[in-house]
């Protein structure tokens, strides 16, 4: 009984790993930028005031769910996206990695002028 219920834990555990260790795919909506918690759901974009959506959600370096709270203070390089009203939507905390691809749109005059590969996540300018 006791080998049953380890292999089980054993099996289910593997998929989480390997799930967790596929690169993240970023829609091309999203912006970088630099993203600082002033005090939820208030916080600076690239220093300018912005506000988290009701229901924001915030993925760590580790695709993670983390609380706002716990990053208030920090200067994070982030991509985001927002909703109709303007309000931040998805955020993503880049690896050293991701933030590597370059270039990025930082705004969205930058992101209709340029084109996205969403296979090799991306961006190219005209």
């Amino acid at each position: 009984m006791l080998r049953c219920v380890l292999l089980a834990a054993a099996l289910c555990a593997g998929p989480l790993t390997a799930f967790a260790q596929m690169p993240r795919s970023f829609p091309a909506q999203a912006l970088r930028g630099e993203l600082q918690v002033v005090q939820p759901p208030e916080v600076l974009v690239n220093g300018q005031p912005a506000r988290l959506a009701p229901g924001a959600r915030i993925r760590g370096q580790n695709n993670m769910l983390q609380m706002s709270g716990a990053i208030a203070g920090q200067s994070l390089l982030v991509h985001y996206t927002r909703d109709f009203d303007g309000l931040l939507r998805d955020v993503w905390v880049l690896t050293a990695a991701e933030a590597a691809r370059k270039p990025w749109p930082v705004s969205e005059t930058e992101a209709k002028a340029w084109a996205f590969d969403p296979v090799g996540q991306t961006w190219s300018k005209p």
